[in-house]
C-alpha cells in the first residue's frame, strides 16, 4: 500500500487576521503538504509465500521451529526522484507469539492459540538503486527526525521505526533521493512448539501485513 501524504493547510483563529497575532490558546491547526511524489511498491508472486503442508512431526514438541527462509523481490517505482522510507503494518495484529515491531503473525489455532510469527528482512548488499552506486541503510525510531548511522548490514522492516536508504556510509542525514530501487528480501518464519498449539485439525498460516511508503 501506498501511504501518500494528505493534506489542508488550514488555521482556525480568533481575532484579526494579522502576522504579528499570538496563535490563541483555542486554535485549530491543520497542517500538511499534498506532493506529487507517487511511489508504487509491488512484491515477486503477489507477496505470497505459501509453505504447503507442514507435518506436525517436523515441529519440534517443546521449542520454537524456524521454517525455510523464503525470498521476494520487492520493487519500488517512483514517478520521480523522492526522499522515502519503509515500514511494514501487521494485518494479524496480536497474533505473533513475540511482541516486537519486527515480528508479525500467523494468526491463531482453533482455540486460539498464536501459531508462530515472521519477520521480513531488507540487506543492502542486495538491493541496487539509481542513480546510487552503492546502498546503505538507516532508520528512524522517531519519525524520522533523527537517523541511526548508515551502514552496509541486514535488518528487518519495522512496524514502527522507518527504514531509508543512503549512497553515504557512516551517514545520520537520513535518506537521499530514490527512483528505482529493487531488492530481494528475506521471510523468515518460525512456528510455536507443537506443546502449546491445538492441531486436533489443521491449523493455517494466515500472516498478512501491508507495506508502507512514507514520504519524508
Amino acid at each position: 500500500m501506498k501511504r501518500i501524504p494528505m493534506a489542508l493547510t488550514t488555521g482556525l483563529l480568533m481575532g484579526m487576521a494579522t502576522a504579528a497575532l499570538a496563535v490563541s490558546p483555542n486554535a485549530l491547526l491543520v497542517k500538511g503538504t499534498i506532493t506529487p511524489v507517487a511511489c508504487t511498491p509491488t512484491f515477486s508472486n503477489n507477496g505470497l509465500v505459501d509453505y504447503g503442508k507442514i507435518s506436525r512431526q517436523d515441529l519440534n514438541v517443546d521449542k520454537r521451529t524456524q521454517l525455510r527462509d523464503e525470498s521476494l523481490d520487492l520493487n519500488i517505482s517512483c514517478n520521480t526522484e523522492a526522499r522515502f522510507a519503509l515500514k511494514m503494518r501487521d494485518n494479524r495484529e496480536g497474533s505473533a507469539i513475540v511482541n516486537s515491531e519486527i515480528y508479525y503473525g500467523l494468526n491463531v489455532d482453533r482455540s486460539g492459540n498464536r501459531i508462530g510469527l515472521y519477520s521480513l528482512h531488507f540487506d543492502p548488499a542486495r538491493t541496487v538503486a539509481d542513480p546510487l552506486p552503492q546502498v546503505y541503510r538507516t532508520d528512524s525510531t522517531t519519525k524520522g527526525q533523527a537517523w541511526s548511522t548508515s551502514s552496509f548490514s541486514s535488518i528487518p522492516i519495522a512496524a514502527n521505526s522507518y527504514l531509508g536508504f543512503t549512497d553515504v556510509a557512516g551517514s545520520t542525514a537520513g535518506p537521499v533521493k530514490i527512483k528505482n530501487l529493487s531488492s530481494r528480501v528475506t521471510l523468515v518464519a518460525i512456528i510455536a512448539p507443537t506443546s502449546t498449539l491445538d492441531l486436533s485439525e489443521d491449523a493455517i498460516l494466515d500472516g498478512s501485513a501491508t507495506l508502507e511508503v512514507v514520504y519524508l
